[in-house]
């Protein structure tokens, strides 16, 4: 064989063996965590890369209605990358895996129904976050929550509770409450977006900026010209549907939330 030749061949082979090596250092985890709530046991999971050195901000995340699935968990992944600590939350129980919309629709009705029931389970998910941080590399001092549609008004509400959060990121999330004087009491910076073609919130947005001028916080509202809801679920494909997919508004609502994190989580305190 030729010298160049060879050394060609060497060369490729050092790069296989590098990015095979690179592959298993660089992992992403994706944990169960599992906690019981009177008398529920919820499935819920853990997502990070333990490739990255330190501790990041670690995210109590809900999905949509239709829960913690396959789904839901690339997006996590994706997500977190090496910025986040995520937890996957699961809000149902682990019995409630809503396989369509008919199913989904049933598993969120008795939790829109119950505010005080949903503000208890996000804040027992915000328990088992920090609890986490025993074995995972959370930073306590930096800690949020993230949701989309059904999921964000999950998180609004655990915003509503009063919890000890720096800061709230609610996706095409409902925006309705049970009660607009809760607001009052909200200590996590919070930031909402919605598509400003969303026939199913937008109608909803006069009152919440109401109850939102009571929050003591930074709060911002973004209407996100010609998206409708669901724009960052990928599965969300029907052309021309109420609820779709539109990636250029899933971007530029995932940059909100990264400025959104980095800027008010800053200097948040243990």
């Amino acid at each position: 064989m030729r010298p160049w030749r060879l050394a060609g061949l060497l060369c490729l082979i050092a790069a296989a063996l590098f990015a095979g090596q690179g592959d298993a250092m660089a992992r992403m985890v994706t944990r169960p965590v599992t906690w019981a709530q009177d008398g529920v046991r919820f499935d819920s999971v853990l997502v990070y890369d333990d490739s990255v050195p330190g501790h990041r901000p670690g995210l109590v995340m809900v999905p949509n209605w239709h829960g913690v699935n396959a789904i839901a968990i690339d997006k996590a992944r994706m997500i977190a990358g090496h910025r986040y600590v995520i937890l996957l939350t699961d809000v149902y129980g682990a019995s409630v895996r809503p396989a369509d919309d008919a199913q989904a629709q049933a598993a969120v009705r008795p939790l829109m129904a119950d505010r005080a029931l949903l503000r208890a389970r996000m804040a027992r998910a915000l328990a088992e976050l920090r609890a986490q941080a025993a074995s995972a590399p959370i930073d306590l001092s930096r800690l949020a929550a993230i949701g989309f549609c059904f999921g964000g008004t999950a998180v609004l509400d655990l915003a509503r509770s009063g919890a000890e959060l720096g800061a709230v990121v609610s996706f095409h999330g409902d925006l309705a409450t049970d009660d607009p004087a809760l607001a009052r009491g909200i200590r996590a910076s919070v930031l909402v977006m919605n598509g400003a073609d969303d026939q199913w919130t937008m109608p909803d947005v006069p009152a919440f900026l109401r109850e939102m001028s009571q929050t003591p916080t930074a709060w911002q509202f973004v209407a996100i010209g010609h998206a409708v809801h669901c724009f960052t679920e990928t599965e969300a494909t029907t052309p021309k549907g109420p609820c779709r997919y539109d990636a250029d508004a899933a971007e530029q609502s995932y940059a909100l939330m990264r400025g959104w994190l980095a800027t008010h989580l800053a200097g948040a305190v243990r």
